[in-house]
């Protein structure tokens, strides 16, 4: 019989979970928010995820729920739950992601290594946090945030009076201001069954907030962080019972302790390079894990891969003109782009390169990807 997937969000990681799904026999439906998003040609219904009744009617279809974002409510979630609707990652694991203060707390019950935090309700507390560390800090609000929105470098106090203003008395999020060497990731895959399986740890770099670029696997990594970091992963997987795929966002610091910065339940940016990189790419990974099927392997398929993330797209013509003559220049390049309208700073695409030489792969990557802004 025919596993069907139930897709809840209709971006670009809904889109890119289509092909892999036909290729492995399963049936994939997405509830899009809105006509004409990036995974529309999965998308057999139109509705708001935040309601209910919108999202039951969809559930009703489908053999199991899984997610393109982590913002659908947890009374929502767990009404399905209660209705028999099977949903990867579950509502016990999703709370970790959707509020930075509860992953904190349940990573500090876990002994993960983490950046110092606290929770602050006003410039008072927050102030006493920034003089017991250094004179900075990193405020984050616990919900909604992406892409770099949602935190800010302070260094007084007042530095975030507007968000306590608006943050109607609950508490922000304060942690340490981190002195890194570079930003890691490790991504594991886990099935309800409990089997888990993890990728290499790559290097991401980030541009104001949104990671641009994705080296895989992370370079001059010492045995001693490999094995940390999938150490981390694995206790994070099993500690919080995520299922599916799940990024965790690393610090690599100067004094050399690892810590962990942000958790992800779902495919991310930081495994597009998986796509052409590895035996088993993330999205195909992610449909194994939900639907409880044999997971499968991560080796990488060259040595090294590098992801360049399209952000803002072409200022004149469209996406697709930019194709031929990429394809014709770098025909190593791996073109992925989500069916999105060009605007500043947004996410339209990305490049991926394999090859044996490290120097080579990341002129080329980047080079493909230039031609598409």
């Amino acid at each position: 019989m025919t596993v069907r997937v139930g897709v809840i969000g209709g971006g670009q990681l809904a889109r890119m979970m289509i092909a892999p799904a036909v290729e492995i026999g399963l049936d994939i439906r997405v509830l899009a928010e809105d006509e004409g998003m990036s995974a529309q040609l999965a998308a057999t219904a139109v509705g708001d995820y935040r309601d209910l009744e919108t999202v039951r009617a969809f559930a009703r279809d489908v053999d199991v729920i899984t997610f393109d974002h982590e913002h659908v409510p947890q009374d929502v979630l767990r009404a399905l739950v209660a209705d028999g609707i099977q949903v990867h990652p579950g509502p016990d694991a999703l709370q970790y992601a959707q509020d930075k203060l509860v992953m904190r707390a349940r990573l500090a019950e876990l002994d993960v290594p983490q950046p110092e935090w606290a929770p602050v309700r006003d410039a008072g507390e927050l102030q006493r946090f920034i003089d017991e560390h250094g004179g900075g800090a990193v405020v984050k609000t616990p919900r909604g945030g992406y892409d770099g929105k949602g935190v800010r470098v302070v260094r007084s106090g007042s530095d975030a009076a507007d968000w306590f203003a608006s943050a109607g008395g609950e508490a922000l999020l304060a942690e340490e201001l981190v002195s890194f060497r570079r930003e890691l990731a490790q991504q594991i895959a886990r099935r309800p069954s409990g089997e888990m399986v993890a990728y290499p740890v790559v290097e991401t770099v980030q541009r104001d907030g949104v990671c641009a670029e994705v080296i895989a696997p992370a370079p001059g990594t010492t045995a001693r962080v490999v094995e940390l970091a999938e150490q981390i992963g694995r206790r994070v997987a099993e500690g919080i019972g995520v299922t599916g795929m799940l990024a965790v966002e690393l610090f690599e610091t100067d004094d050399d302790r690892i810590l962990v910065n942000e958790l992800a339940m779902r495919p991310h940016n930081s495994g597009h390079w998986s796509q052409d990189g590895a035996v088993t790419g993330q999205f195909e990974q992610h449909l194994r894990a939900v639907a409880d099927l044999p997971l499968g392997r991560t080796d990488p398929r060259q040595p090294w891969t590098v992801m360049i993330n399209i952000l803002g797209g072409p200022a004149e013509g469209s996406l697709a003109d930019r194709f031929a003559p990429a394809m014709q220049e770098y025909r190593d390049a791996k073109i992925h782009t989500y069916g999105k309208a060009p605007r500043p700073g947004r996410k339209v695409g990305h490049v991926n390169v394999s090859g044996d030489d490290l120097e080579d792969v990341v002129y080329t990557a980047r080079a493909a990807a230039a031609l598409f802004v």
